[in-house]
C-alpha cells in the first residue's frame, strides 16, 4: 500500500441526520494516526479502500454521498453486531 495514498474518514450517525455524517478526514500519515488514535480509544476501525475513497472527497460535516449508503449501512451493522456479540 502506498502510505502517502492512505485515507481514513471518520462517520458519526446522529439521530436527526439523513446519513452517516464526516467528522474527520486525513491522508497518509495524519490518517495512520487517525487510524491508531481510534485503535487505542476503542474506537472500530473498518480496513475498506474503496469506501474510503469514496467518502474522502465529501466534506467534513457533509452527509456520505448516496453511493456509498449500502456500503456503509454494512459496515455499521457489522459494527453493531460485533458490539451485541461482545456484550453477550
Amino acid at each position: 500500500m502506498n502510505k502517502s495514498k492512505f485515507s481514513a474518514v471518520a462517520l458519526k450517525y446522529p439521530p436527526y441526520a439523513e446519513a452517516p455524517l464526516i467528522t474527520a478526514k486525513e491522508k497518509g500519515v495524519l490518517a495512520e494516526r487517525m487510524v491508531e488514535i481510534a485503535e487505542k480509544n476503542g474506537i472500530p476501525v473498518v480496513k475498506d479502500e474503496v469506501v474510503s475513497n469514496v467518502l474522502s472527497v465529501a466534506e467534513i460535516g457533509d452527509c456520505i454521498p448516496e453511493s456509498a449508503w449500502t456500503a456503509v449501512a454494512g459496515i455499521f451493522a457489522m459494527i453493531r453486531n460485533l458490539e451485541e456479540d461482545i456484550e453477550k
